[in-house]
């Protein structure tokens, strides 16, 4: 035995002795560079320094990560330093030795925006850098915070990149990628688009006494050797500076415990030193994206509200302009979009969301997402507005146009402020159309076609039928509401919570778990300097009826948790599926909600953080009779079948990805029965085996950097439940959010478009139209496939053109569409893509 263990322990001393002398005789790599721009604090000086340094130091090479109208100002403060530096930029060859590895337009963390957002932030981005840098090619992505999404490479290469790196090893504070074996890995998006990427490593650790850093942040040989020893060839380390850090060569001549390491770009690492390396596929789901900000704090659901506001106004508003411009020979304000555009983008810049603090008194990045997002809201109004008189034809007649943006035709209720004299409407047959009026408003159910619009007109003797929403107060005081789609009842007793949702055409399936210990829509969280966990079923409620009509029914349910007023209005449609919510919290002071500070004190590097541990935060709850549930949720352009067992965890190390872009759904083990939750901002969502579907209503409390994220004002937030048969994708989710994100428009005026009905564009089933605009005369539309995928479908345009073809993001063309014109006028082409799948189609020369 002891023979056994002298040959044991030589073997491993010879072992060891090998990769000792495999180390110090390796060659490792590293990725330099700045960080942030003109709106991330970039000192004047800088250029100058970048193109010193790099004159100074020939082996030093640096990939450039700067907000794309920083240029503007340094080549107005110091234009020799300026022209030095686009000299050196200009050798874009693989041996050249700047890299603009994130052209992006404001560094938006890309997860908690939309998919067309991203877009946008690269083409506006890519095209300012060539202004200044017309040599500039666009070969590697990379970023030095945590700006990563699933979707990212069909939207990458689409644009031209060939490679990408899921690394952020020095700024960790919002979050880092999953780990993953091996040195570079085929990363593989929801529709299946690969791109060649370098990940965080499985050997790259997160620091020690750190919540910002991974071992990689700069070439320590602890991270050189474990590389090593997992057999990796040519690890690779990475730190992009952030602007005003005055270093050089960030890790000086690269010479540390004996391995040589060498100043690389992106563009030279994949294309020269690793191009041969072994990959593997990596399929990487959202849930891979370990990433949290300090969600539910009043200040972030304000940027994340006012962002989607805008968001939602200007894809509309570009439609809208689409439909004046064929249907009314409008010109395209491609200015104005622009302007709108532009701080649009700069309100999702990463900094915005993660210091909204940061700044002087007055100018905060919250302060300037307010005036970024007013400037986009005004334009945005203003295009609408001149979209409705461009197409509208003047008339003796009182007319009401519906306008949809959403590729599907939607049947839905609007109302409108109700004109003197006039008690319904009736369409263009003079059939009358089911409505009601209260309180000065006319409530119709619209019927319009997709990417279109309908007009009615104002009748003073309509006799609309009858529908049969009603309304009644049942045993012990509870509501009863109906529709032809639900019986639902409150509790006032309980705080006005919900005690039945029964769908009616869904076999009378019963959506509330009555057995839960938590009331469904009931709030609660943990007040914790006022007596702990408090509920809304503490103390009664007072309902209010708003509307009871034959169409729809709105409850305002009044009332206290901890103290503090709230109002929740509950809203319910005939013929529609949804049950809309809109909560008021009326605090009157900075009450503390959440977890307190561990400890009472703040510590940077306390991986402990009071704002991760979602169960004490003010949630709304939602228990649902659903065994075995599984959670899927939307992204950017995916949707991710959730693995977490639950959402919960209260350390940086730890973080899962609960973040909820705009809906999240709880299914059946079978997927026979769901509910989808819907929420008018980016926030977060709860859900664990034993723990009900929660949406993050507040938290008030201790963020990051020692900033108390405290309550300013009361709190209004929009959410929306839809009880269904089947999965999300059969089930329509993403049609009914994208129709509840972009909500029909109605214009009332002595004037009509002319035709009675129009629709410009027809997606087919499980198709979104993400986006419609104009290259001189060519119409520009993106396609978004949500629902089976490489199926053909058809696509039909109310509009002619000389013909059609797919277009990449960066402008190369694809495929030629088939055309064939319709007996009817229009166009139909037939198309086939992946499910996730993104296209944008050209239509060269589109008009009426």
């Amino acid at each position: 035995m002891k023979c056994y263990s002298n040959i044991f322990h030589a073997l491993m001393v010879t072992v060891a002795l090998s990769l000792t002398q495999a180390a110090s005789a390796q060659t490792a790599y590293y990725i330099d560079g700045y960080h942030g721009g003109i709106w991330g604090h970039y000192p004047d000086w800088n250029t100058r320094f970048m193109a010193d340094m790099l004159t100074k130091n020939p082996n030093w090479k640096i990939n450039i990560e700067l907000e794309p109208e920083t240029w503007a100002r340094a080549k107005a403060v110091d234009p020799s330093a300026y022209a030095d530096f686009k000299a050196l930029f200009a050798d874009q060859s693989l041996n050249g030795r700047i890299e603009y590895v994130n052209p992006a337009y404001a560094q938006s963390y890309n997860y908690n925006i939309s998919g067309e957002s991203i877009i946008r932030q690269f083409s506006y981005g890519m095209k300012l850098v060539k202004a200044h840098f017309p040599e500039a090619i666009f070969t590697s992505y990379s970023s030095e915070e945590p700006c990563f999404t699933s979707a990212l490479p069909q939207i990458l290469t689409s644009f031209g990149f060939k490679y990408a790196s899921l690394k952020n090893p020095n700024t960790c504070w919002g979050g880092y990628t999953r780990a993953h074996s091996g040195e570079l890995v085929n990363w593989i998006g929801p529709d299946g688009t690969g791109i060649i990427t370098s990940p965080r490593y499985a050997v790259e650790n997160l620091s020690l006494r750190s919540t910002w850093q991974t071992i990689a942040w700069n070439n320590s040989s602890e991270y050189i050797k474990a590389a090593i020893a997992a057999g990796m060839p040519h690890p690779v380390g990475m730190t992009l500076q952030d602007a005003g850090w005055k270093n050089g060569p960030f890790i000086g001549n690269g010479q540390k415990g004996g391995i040589k390491s060498i100043y690389t770009t992106w563009r030279n690492y994949f294309g020269n030193v690793a191009k041969n390396d072994a990959r593997e596929d990596w399929k990487v789901s959202q849930e891979d994206m370990l990433v949290s900000l300090v969600w539910g704090s009043q200040v972030m659901q304000r940027i994340a509200q006012q962002v989607r506001v805008s968001e939602n106004k200007l894809v509309m508003a570009e439609k809208l302009a689409a439909m004046a411009k064929i249907y009314g020979g409008a010109n395209w304000p491609q200015a104005q979009f622009d302007s709108a555009w532009r701080t649009l983008l700069l309100s999702q810049h990463h900094d915005c969301w993660i210091v909204p603090y940061n700044g002087k008194p007055g100018d905060t990045w919250a302060d300037k997402v307010v005036g970024w997002t007013g400037n986009t809201n005004a334009i945005c109004d203003s295009i609408t507005t001149k979209t409705v008189f461009a197409l509208a034809k003047l008339s003796k007649e009182t007319y009401v146009t519906v306008y949809n943006t959403t590729g599907g035709e939607r049947n839905e209720v609007v109302t409108i402020d109700a004109p003197e004299g006039f008690n319904g409407l009736v369409d263009a047959k003079g059939q009358a159309i089911p409505s009601q009026i209260k309180a000065g408003k006319l409530a119709f159910m619209a019927q319009v076609p997709s990417m279109g619009y309908a007009v009615y007109q104002l009748s003073a003797n309509a006799s609309p039928a009858a529908y049969g929403t009603s309304l009644s107060i049942v045993a012990n005081g509870k509501y009863l509401i109906e529709t032809d789609l639900f019986k639902i009842i409150i509790d006032p007793a309980h705080g006005g919570a919900i005690r039945s949702i029964i769908a009616k055409k869904l076999g009378n399936e019963e959506f509330v778990d009555k057995t839960n210990a938590r009331a469904f829509n009931e709030l609660r969280g943990n007040f914790y300097n006022d007596g702990g966990f408090r509920s809304s079923t503490e103390t009664p409620a007072k309902i209010e009826v708003l509307e009871n009509g034959q169409l729809q029914i709105k409850l305002a349910i009044k009332g206290i948790i901890a103290g503090t007023d709230y109002t929740q209005e509950l809203t319910v449609t005939q013929g529609q599926p949804k049950i809309d919510i809109k909560l008021h919290i009326d605090w009157k002071s900075n009450v503390g909600i959440g977890d307190a500070m561990p400890n009472g004190t703040y510590k940077l590097d306390n991986p402990t953080k009071p704002f991760y541990d979602d169960r004490n935060k003010l949630l709304a709850l939602f228990p649902l009779n659903l065994k075995g549930q599984k959670i899927y949720k939307d992204a950017p352009f995916d949707v991710t079948e959730s693995k977490l067992e639950n959402t919960f965890f209260t350390r940086w190390d730890s973080i899962k990805n609960n973040v909820m872009l705009n809906w999240v759904d709880v299914t059946d083990a079978k997927g026979t029965y769901g509910m989808a939750l819907f929420t008018d901002h980016t926030t977060n969502y709860a859900h664990g085996h034993d723990f009900p579907l929660g949406l993050d209503i507040q938290y008030s409390g201790m963020g990051l950097w020692n900033r108390d994220h405290s309550i300013t004002g009361p709190t209004t937030i929009n959410y929306a439940l839809i009880p269904h048969a089947g999965k999300w994708d059969k089930a329509g989710i993403e049609t009914q959010n994208a129709n509840w994100n972009e909500q029909l428009i109605t214009v009332v005026m002595t004037a009509y478009p002319g035709a009675m009905s129009n629709s410009l564009i027809k997606a087919p089933a499980g198709y979104q139209i993400s986006a419609v605009n104009f290259d001189g005369n060519d119409m520009l539309v993106r396609v978004y496939n949500t629902g089976a995928g490489d199926v053909k479908s058809k696509i039909i345009f109310g509009c002619n053109a000389d013909k059609a073809y797919f277009t990449e993001l960066d402008g190369r063309a694809g495929a030629v569409l088939p055309l064939t014109t319709l007996k009817a006028g229009g166009l139909i082409t037939t198309v086939a893509m992946p499910k996730f799948g993104i296209r944008t189609i050209r239509l060269v020369n589109a008009r009426k």
